[in-house]
């Protein structure tokens, strides 16, 4: 079942639902069965993407960072996470991850879990992006209107939509590790939620 009622369907028009506190729920609840069906891999799992930040719009799916000691363990593992519906596209288009995704019975993408090993940068850039987008209503909402307007203009076109964000992303991806080197914080001391 979608987390919301609006759905995501991969090829269809791109659906942005407004935030919803399903979502935190929703992840906790499937965390908890990636950790059973993986309970003998150290697995630490973080709510990441936009349904991970308050009050902003959002493709209703699930976003999940994985963090494994290496992506070679997952790959032995792929079977499990397959009974719960999740399918294994390996790196899919970015070295060093593995991606797995999970789609309903209609076809509506529900679950992303994006799984790196633990001295991945890309973890970083993750929980750098979400953590500043919480602690920043004001550019959360900046982003949230630039994806409204970008899935106004893209229709079904995934890939342009991907590229209208990038340059917003890669500033605030600036900004936050900028931030966090201030602070002073990193993914080994950001709570997993």
């Amino acid at each position: 079942m979608p987390p919301s009622e609006q759905a995501y369907k991969p090829g269809r028009e791109i659906v942005l639902a407004p935030h919803s506190t399903a979502w935190g729920p929703a992840f906790e609840r499937e965390a908890s069965a990636i950790r059973e069906a993986l309970s003998d891999l150290s697995i630490e799992l973080h709510h990441v993407g936009s349904t991970a930040i308050p009050g902003i719009v959002a493709k209703p799916v699930i976003d999940m960072l994985g963090i494994v000691p290496a992506v070679e363990e997952l790959d032995v593992c792929v079977h499990r996470l397959a009974a719960l519906e999740y399918e294994a596209l390996g790196e899919f288009g970015i070295p060093g991850r593995r991606y797995f995704r999970r789609d309903g019975p209609d076809g509506a993408r529900t679950h992303q879990l994006h799984a790196f090993a633990v001295d991945s940068p890309e973890i970083q850039r993750h929980l750098d992006f979400r953590d500043y987008l919480r602690a920043f209503p004001a550019e959360a909402a900046a982003y949230a209107t630039l994806k409204q307007g970008l899935a106004r203009r893209c229709g079904d076109d995934m890939h342009a939509y991907s590229d209208g964000k990038s340059e917003f992303i890669s500033v605030i991806e600036r900004r936050a590790a900028a931030r966090r080197l201030r602070v002073g914080n990193s993914h080994s001391s950001t709570q997993v939620i």
